[in-house]
């Protein structure tokens, strides 16, 4: 009659100590599957985009959009950037990244690509892509972001294909920190 009595109630009292504990059913997935990917957060600064602030903040809005595991937000005051945006007359041209928290690439709104008759919204995310690793394809068609300039002047699209999004997952899919060999390296857009 005791051991009725006590079973039960060791079995209720074991599984509180489970749950006030948070112990995991033995079922359970390691931690390391089961703990969601970070996010990488990226800071850019474009301050000095002059002319092209608009057309940043709308290319930043299609990297939001398009990719998950990293996110491109703008550096508040007294923050170092990852990411610095500058107008210059120049053609545009960007550091190629991968770049990692803490790291620093450039991307230069180049005015002679706007002049000869590119988007500009265009311009930046292609910039952008070249800062999250993404280096040309060219010769490319339009619906290719990192095609660049031979997309031809009357492309506007600003959003990475298919392919791209998924260079750029992988490029942050472990929220990774520190520089790869890649970084620094500068890729000018021309045709």
């Amino acid at each position: 009659m005791l051991r009725r009595v006590l079973t039960p109630l060791l079995i209720a009292l074991s599984a509180l100590t489970l749950t006030l504990v948070g112990a995991a059913p033995a079922t359970a997935a390691p931690a390391e599957q089961s703990q969601p990917l970070r996010q990488t957060v990226l800071y850019y600064d474009a301050r000095l985009a002059a002319e092209y602030t608009s057309a940043v903040s709308s290319a930043v809005r299609v990297w939001n959009y398009s990719v998950t595991n990293v996110r491109l937000e703008p550096a508040p005051a007294g923050r170092r950037a990852e990411i610095r945006i500058i107008a210059d007359n120049g053609w545009p041209r960007a550091h190629l990244g991968p770049v990692r928290p803490g790291g620093r690439v450039t991307v230069w709104m180049g005015r002679q690509g706007t002049a000869a008759g590119y988007d500009a919204v265009r311009i930046a995310a292609h910039e952008l892509g070249h800062s999250l690793g993404l280096p040309d394809v060219k010769p490319g068609p339009c619906s290719s972001l990192m095609s660049g300039s031979t997309g031809g002047v009357s492309c506007t699209n600003p959003y990475p294909n298919a392919s791209e999004r998924s260079r750029v997952e992988a490029n942050y899919g472990r929220g990774l920190t520190g520089q790869s060999a890649t970084d620094g390296q500068l890729l000018v857009d021309r045709v």
